[in-house]
């Protein structure tokens, strides 16, 4: 009971850190320009994002904000964009507008809003298997919002996790599986237009924003599933493989020998089909 307590409390603490979508917390504090000062998790998962943003040529980055809020995908989820914005849009966005001096977080611009929900939720994983590793249970399996860490591996049966399949009103994890696969000391996240989107004038619009064109991506990836040594990481590079499409994400994937990779897509017949990187091939249990 006292675990459970303990877990409970420390995703208070990351939501008081992290969340645009509560008005106290810190992050909420420093979009609004309230203050500038950081404290530890703020601190981590800046400089993490930052070199995710680095090594992904931008693809990744957590200044995306006002185009999120913009396209209706923001805490009050109210569509404004207009084409005529999209200048004033991008000149608030860019990971070279914003850096870190010591507690403090320095933007070029006040009106920029900093958006950590593509990889707060995976370092919330990390940060909760730490503290049950820290108490000395030494296998087990956290998961937040379909991010998962695994530890151990299961007394020798091994962690089954399994993909889902990123097909339009799928929205509860592990109805519709695409692949099953075995997951030990790792974690995983996945990234996919699937389940928010909202349908305008027959358009689908997806919550995955390109931060160079400042538009929801429109290609043939569907879902972009990372295994990684953290959440935190999956995370971060499962967004940046949905931004960047199918050839780029293949291109991340093979040329970090720490990501393994599933990616979800549509050939040129609107068939679905998948493709895995050889770590996940070897893992890959059930289709």
């Amino acid at each position: 009971m006292a675990l459970r307590q303990d877990i409970e409390e420390l995703f208070a603490v990351v939501d008081n850190s992290l969340s645009i979508y509560n008005d106290s917390s810190l992050i909420s504090a420093i979009n609004a320009n309230r203050s500038d000062r950081t404290d530890t998790l703020f601190s981590e998962v800046f400089r993490l994002a930052s070199e995710v943003s680095s090594e992904s040529g931008g693809l990744f980055d957590v200044t995306i904000g006002p185009l999120v809020k913009a396209w209706g995908f923001g805490p009050d989820a109210m569509k404004r964009f207009d084409p005529l914005m999209l200048d004033s849009l991008l000149a608030l966005v860019g990971m070279n507008k914003v850096r870190l001096e010591g507690d403090r977080i320095i933007k070029a611009d006040p009106a920029m809003f900093i958006d950590m929900n593509a990889i707060a939720k995976g370092y919330s994983v990390d940060l909760a298997v730490d503290l049950i590793v820290g108490r000395g249970i030494k296998e087990c399996l956290v998961e937040v919002g379909g991010e998962i860490r695994t530890a151990g591996d299961k007394n020798g049966m091994g962690w089954k996790v399994g993909i889902d399949t990123p097909a339009d009103g799928n929205f509860t994890p592990g109805t519709d599986i695409q692949a099953t696969i075995r997951l030990d000391d790792r974690a995983l996240a996945t990234s996919g237009n699937y389940r928010k989107f909202y349908m305008e004038n027959g358009l689908k619009y997806s919550h995955t924003i390109d931060p160079r064109t400042g538009y929801p991506v429109r290609h043939t990836l569907l879902s972009a599933t990372i295994i990684a040594p953290t959440c935190a990481v999956a995370d971060a590079w499962a967004t940046a493989c949905m931004v960047g499409g199918k050839e780029r994400a293949i291109d991340f994937i093979e040329s970090h020998d720490f990501l393994e990779g599933y990616l979800v897509y549509s050939d040129e017949t609107g068939a679905m089909k998948s493709w895995a990187s050889e770590g996940i091939r070897k893992i890959i249990l059930e289709r």
